[in-house]
């Protein structure tokens, strides 16, 4: 009779082992310990930065995939349209590559909840015939192949019978945007989020108009009965988007951006030629001697004083750094007009500046911030700190701060601060000015996105050769 027990016991335990329920895709990839994700290169999405990997897609899935206690494994197709397919498959967890939600594509995949919203906008070259509408196009329009602008260029067809253009199966949309800057094709596709970083690059890019109404982006997922994933990326986005780090990440990366100014970036590219060598080895050993990037000091230097060591103001700061005689004297510093001294004294005194900023704060609201104080003074950023927590803000983060900064120079708030009025607008443009010298400064130095050929020949005539930084 017992032996029967033992039997029956025996035969139930394996019967219930094999009705044991396969684990779900969220449990399988906790399991490995990793993540796997499709995306692809590109200052809006994923690249090596100074500081390594970054880029929105990047920080997004790092985010969540510290959320569920995983690493991350990215896969970098060679292709574009080569992204979907690997979701498709099952061969990656997701994709985040900056997709835009289409009706072709969600027959493919399933979308998460979108992050951003972008524009596909026609490109054009500044000095050839802007384009009115695609009836007007003249030339060669080249897009990605299987991107959504491809999409798009297909549906509007039928109002455009004459529409025609060219497929690239090995090019991304940044890729697409230099050929329109060497003048090797008329045309491209491009998101507005795309165009407005790439201009600064190429400041002869142009939108001529919108070929589509907004579209949002999203990351895809595979279509299949199970959600765990999918339900705890929406989880995620909401978390992120109700706390307000979605905000924070987006104007990390384009809320520097926005406002683009032709001619002083074509002004910025030729003194980076012709006047940064003289100075690049003093900006260079301040960085070192500080712990700074040179590039960012070098940037400062660029809003302070357009790198003239001569330069005055109105107040009475002077050089290139643009200290005031008290500041050089508490540095240990004596003369201004050297730019030598003039650089040391600005790195130290950046230095100075991020050392005040609270030890939690991360990279680079740090350096925003610190940067704030070196233009406005740190008082009155500690001000604007505390009024950003008093109206509901985060004093830690310059997306939070920057909008309250201005309120500085209103008699309602000042007087109710410590070091009283600010003309608070300034710092916001200054340190939004100095973001966009860096990043340029950055792609000129190591061409962080990809490895790009020699500039046009008419932009060599007219800067001369760009010197190795």
């Amino acid at each position: 009779m017992r032996s029967l027990t033992l039997i029956l016991i025996t035969v139930t335990a394996i019967l219930l082992a094999g009705c044991e329920r396969p684990k779900s895709h969220l449990g399988r990839i906790k399991d490995r310990g990793e993540l796997v994700v499709a995306t692809r290169y590109g200052p809006t999405t994923y690249y090596e930065g100074p500081r390594g990997p970054v880029g929105l897609e990047h920080d997004l899935v790092e985010l969540f995939a510290r959320d569920l206690g995983v690493s991350v494994h990215y896969i970098v197709p060679e292709n574009f349209h080569s992204i979907i397919p690997l979701v498709v498959r099952g061969e990656v967890d997701l994709a985040a590559a900056g997709l835009t939600i289409t009706e072709k594509r969600k027959e493919l995949v399933r979308f998460g909840p979108s992050y951003q919203e972008i524009t596909p906008q026609l490109v054009y070259r500044r000095g050839t015939k802007r384009p009115k509408s695609l009836d007007d196009l003249d030339g060669i329009l080249e897009v990605v192949q299987d991107s959504s602008h491809e999409e798009h260029l297909r549906r509007l067809r039928k109002q455009h019978p004459n529409l025609v253009w060219s497929s690239n199966p090995d090019a991304d949309d940044e890729e697409l945007l230099y050929l329109v800057w060497e003048k090797l094709i008329d045309y491209t596709i491009a998101d507005s989020n795309v165009l407005a970083v790439n201009q600064r690059f190429y400041p002869e890019l142009l939108s001529a108009f919108a070929i589509s109404d907004p579209e949002p982006l999203a990351w895809a997922f595979r279509h299949g009965e199970d959600d765990s994933l999918f339900s705890a990326a929406k989880a995620f986005f909401y978390r992120i988007r109700k706390d307000g780090t979605l905000e924070q990440l987006l104007e990390r990366y384009y809320g520097h951006v926005q406002k683009f100014d032709y001619v002083g970036t074509r002004r910025y590219l030729r003194h980076i030629q012709t006047r940064l060598p003289r100075y690049i080895d003093y900006f260079k050993e301040a960085a070192d001697i500080e712990g700074l990037d040179w590039r960012l000091l070098a940037a400062v230097g660029y809003q302070e004083s357009h790198w003239n060591p001569k330069a005055r103001s109105p107040t009475g700061v002077r050089g290139i750094m643009m200290l005031t005689l008290d500041t050089m004297r508490h540095l240990g510093l004596s003369n201004r007009l050297d730019p030598r001294e003039s650089i040391l004294g600005g790195a130290r005194y950046l230095a100075m500046m991020k050392r005040k900023i609270p030890e939690r704060i991360p990279e680079p609201d740090r350096t925003w911030l610190a940067l704030a104080a070196y233009n406005i003074g740190f008082g009155h950023l500690e001000d604007a700190r505390r009024l950003t927590q008093m109206l509901g803000g985060n004093p830690d983060r310059w997306a939070d701060v920057k909008k309250y900064l201005p309120l500085l120079s209103q008699k309602k708030w000042y007087r109710k601060l410590k070091h009283g009025y600010a003309r608070g607008r300034e710092p916001v443009r200054y340190v939004e000015n100095i973001r966009s010298y860096y990043d340029i400064l950055v792609w000129q130095t190591e061409r962080a996105f990809r490895p790009l050929p020699e500039p046009p020949r008419e932009v060599i005539t007219e800067l001369g050769e760009f010197p190795s930084l």
